[in-house]
């Protein structure tokens, strides 16, 4: 976006009768327009949440929680397996040695798109010619997103934990991302919610200003969920300082086990076991 200047400018000429011409007066030349301080098709550089610990929590993301009132479009078969589930938080929460979520239980990765609906803290953004890549402070993970043309796999079966992206500029200040073949065995959220190997995430990164940014997350996943749906619409997300130096936040396995035993949580040895994957 452009700031303009008032309007061309004038010479104004005083002129006494009877008097000799005398010389113009031109006004100060004022500055040629400026162009937008907001970066052109860049969202590089750490982000975190632009409002203090709002990352959302185990009840899910904040636009859409576990609460009974602000449940997705579920199909039947998503409620058919979620009662597979038994997650620590939300409407399904279960005590603590019941709960077989397997990032809880097993640290196993969140995947995508929870990365972004569950405890999401700083996100490094780096960009390079054909690819984009994103490092999450949770868990030290990181994602690929191709920006050379490629398209997404069409086999649903070659499945990875933080599934497979690429991604392209809509405008100068919107980049989009779209990613499949997702782990079926990960959950959208702390609360259960599932996802089937057709899932199709949506993440729409929208410049707002040099230090701001927006963050949209859709789902599409028919064999789940009647129609799309935003865990995240426009979730405000503002720049951190260069030499921003975010903490480590890593999940140990030994310590990861030591904590669920102390708390009481399933442990991978439990008879409830790691929930199955949904059926096709």
């Amino acid at each position: 976006m452009f700031r303009r200047s008032a309007g061309p400018l004038a010479l104004v000429a005083a002129l006494v009768v009877g008097a000799p011409l005398t010389h113009a007066q031109t006004a100060p030349a004022k500055a040629a327009p400026a162009a937008s301080d907001i970066p052109l098709r860049s969202i590089a550089g750490t982000w975190t949440p632009a409002r203090a610990n709002s990352g959302n929590g185990g009840m899910g993301p904040a636009s859409m929680p576990s609460d009974g009132k602000h449940e997705p479009p579920y199909t039947q078969l998503a409620l058919d397996t979620m009662k597979l589930y038994h997650p620590g938080n939300g409407v399904n929460q279960v005590v603590p040695s019941k709960i077989n979520d397997p990032a809880v239980i097993f640290c196993d990765p969140q995947g995508v798109p929870r990365m972004d609906v569950y405890e999401f803290r700083d996100l490094h953004i780096v960009q390079e010619k054909l690819k984009v890549y994103l490092l999450y402070q949770y868990e030290q993970v990181w994602r690929t997103i191709w920006t050379d043309g490629r398209k997404l796999p069409e086999n649903p079966d070659i499945q990875r934990w933080m599934g497979y992206s690429i991604g392209k500029w809509t405008d100068d200040y919107t980049f989009v991302a779209e990613t499949t073949n997702v782990d079926e065995r990960t959950w959208l959220d702390k609360t259960g919610r599932p996802h089937s190997d057709q899932m199709r995430v949506v993440e729409t990164f929208h410049r707002t200003g040099k230090d701001t940014m927006d963050l949209t997350v859709e789902i599409f996943d028919p064999r789940m969920y009647t129609a799309p749906w935003k865990p995240l619409d426009k979730f405000g997300m503002k720049l951190l300082p260069d030499d921003f130096d975010s903490n480590e936040m890593m999940c140990s396995v030994s310590e990861y086990m030591e904590y669920n035993k102390q708390m009481g949580f399933g442990q991978p040895t439990s008879t409830n076991g790691p929930p199955p994957v949904p059926p096709q």
